[in-house]
């Protein structure tokens, strides 16, 4: 767990790696979302606690902060016209120029023989798509498609909830309303803001009884999230982008939290990157690439409410970063030895900022 030497170096990714069991991978949701398990991991020594259990944690004045974007039904199947079957995951419907007809996409796509630009690709539901070159560039990771009817329309219609690729069955109709938060209203994720998996409507209606005020932000997550680190000095790893817009009576309720002594807490790692983004460059609405490990100063977030994260991935790293090293690593060990359920339908941590930590 976590092997590294007396005094680790926190730029290497090796620090980061540790053994899970596999059938502590959560392949379902709980019956009920708040029934979930929460490691308590703000004091020292890690307590065992139901999710259901947050509102008596936090406090009246405290601020709790979401990420509402909708994961869309990213994952279409198709063929070439050669026969070759194909599969596409829509990373992001693109703006349209003035007067443009067709509709542009980015994604990733599976096939064993690449297309070439200029093919069109049959679309099981009976559409077509055309392949016009790679994104966002000529040799850019996904592929640029046109559509010719609304996208979003077309995955409604034909798609398959994108499930992360640590699920092992394929999306079925639970997946549908449970790998999505009661928040989502923003269409434009591929995987799921999943801290906000364990909110219910009874639980927000406890955490509005105890005085705690809430607010909403936009990160639409991409495949990205799911791409490992392959550097072993962390420090030259290539961050994914995201693009991220919070609203101004956001930044107004975090600007009231603080001045009246309350709490900052982001639901999710998705909300912890978009806030602060937003604290280092001052844009409310834009591209980020922010690498957030070891070593980072936070500005906004006081507490954050996390799921357990994949080894060897940047969200362990800004985890860590958060709360320090040796604490995520002794929290882990216990979620492990406890059985706690992993990823993004496992159980949920809740975790206060340490600035003081050294490792």
């Amino acid at each position: 767990m976590f092997e590294h030497p007396a005094s680790p170096h926190l730029s290497l990714l090796s620090n980061y790696d540790f053994h899970l069991p596999q059938h502590l991978i959560a392949q379902h949701p709980v019956q009920t979302r708040s029934a979930s398990r929460l490691l308590d991991g703000r004091a020292n020594a890690p307590v065992d606690r139901i999710f259901s259990e947050l509102p008596r944690l936090l406090r009246s004045g405290d601020l709790l902060v979401f990420n509402d974007t909708q994961v869309i039904k990213a994952r279409l199947f198709g063929t070439k016209l050669s026969g070759g079957k194909l599969e596409i995951l829509i990373e992001r419907v693109l703006p349209r120029a003035e007067g443009q007809v067709d509709y542009p996409v980015a994604a990733h796509m599976k096939v064993s023989k690449k297309p070439r630009p200029g093919d069109t690709l049959l679309m099981d539901g009976g559409f077509s798509a055309q392949l016009l070159g790679r994104w966002p560039k000529e040799d850019g990771p996904l592929y640029l498609l046109s559509f010719q009817e609304d996208p979003f329309a077309l995955m409604n219609k034909y798609g398959h909830v994108p499930l992360p690729p640590y699920v092992a069955h394929s999306d079925e109709t639970e997946d549908v309303e449970r790998y999505q938060s009661i928040f989502a209203k923003s269409p434009g994720a591929v995987a799921a803001p999943t801290a906000s998996l364990h909110f219910d409507t009874e639980l927000m209606k406890s955490l509005d009884d105890r005085g705690v005020k809430t607010a909403h932000l936009t990160l639409h997550i991409g495949a990205g999230t799911f791409q490992p680190v392959k550097t072993e000095n962390i420090d030259l790893h290539m961050m994914h982008s995201e693009w991220y817009s919070i609203p101004a009576q956001t930044l107004a309720a975090i600007e009231s939290c603080k001045m009246t002594g309350g709490r900052v807490i982001a639901a999710g790692t998705t909300t912890v990157r978009s806030l602060e983004s937003w604290a280092s460059t001052g844009h409310m609405s834009a591209e980020t690439a922010i690498f957030i490990r070891p070593g980072f100063k936070f500005k906004v977030v006081d507490l954050m409410i996390t799921n357990f994260h994949l080894p060897k991935s940047t969200l362990l790293m800004l985890v860590s970063a958060f709360t320090g090293y040796d604490h995520i690593k002794e929290l882990y060990q216990h979620a492990i030895q406890n059985e706690y359920r992993f990823f993004s339908y496992g159980d949920a941590m809740l975790l206060e900022r340490r600035d003081d930590h050294s490792a």
